[in-house]
């Protein structure tokens, strides 16, 4: 029986193993049950539009996306995230000049097959969200279960 990484295992896997996560420059602040929270450090090559300060939309989308992941990680012990099945994501207003963006997802629901997960960016203040989230991930059996390293 393989032993299950405790939650910095996956956390620190989550933020640093994907090439994409990478370099971005995502950072991975916590897990809990059923949930995740991430930071993307702003950085100029990341702005939008030329003569912006404030993070790229896509930057957004993705440390979403990547969160979300990491909140279905979080609830199931046997089985793991694979693929973002659908992705519905509403954007509130932009981000604010020159500041980092967070994000908190959970996972609210998961089936046999299926996860669903809520998650909301924000900048100053979750008060004040840039965008929320709804989304459904393919959830892979006990045949594969979580990576160890």
């Amino acid at each position: 029986m393989s032993e299950v990484p405790t939650d910095r295992v996956i956390i620190d896997r989550m933020a640093n193993s994907t090439p994409q996560a990478i370099a971005l420059g995502f950072e991975a602040i916590s897990m809990a049950e059923g949930r995740a929270t991430m930071r993307a450090p702003w950085r100029a090559d990341l702005v939008e539009v030329v003569g912006s300060t404030a993070l790229a939309s896509g930057v957004i989308t993705t440390l979403m996306d990547h969160c979300s992941g990491m909140a279905v990680a979080a609830v199931e012990e046997d089985r793991f995230p694979t693929a973002t099945l659908d992705l519905r994501i509403d954007f509130l207003r932009a981000a604010a000049p020159g500041a980092d963006v967070m994000v908190e997802a959970h996972c609210y629901k998961s089936t046999d097959t299926l996860a669903f997960v809520r998650a909301t960016a924000w900048d100053a203040s979750p008060e004040d969200p840039i965008a929320t989230v709804q989304a459904a991930f393919v959830l892979n059996g006990p045949q594969s279960p979580r990576p160890t390293s």
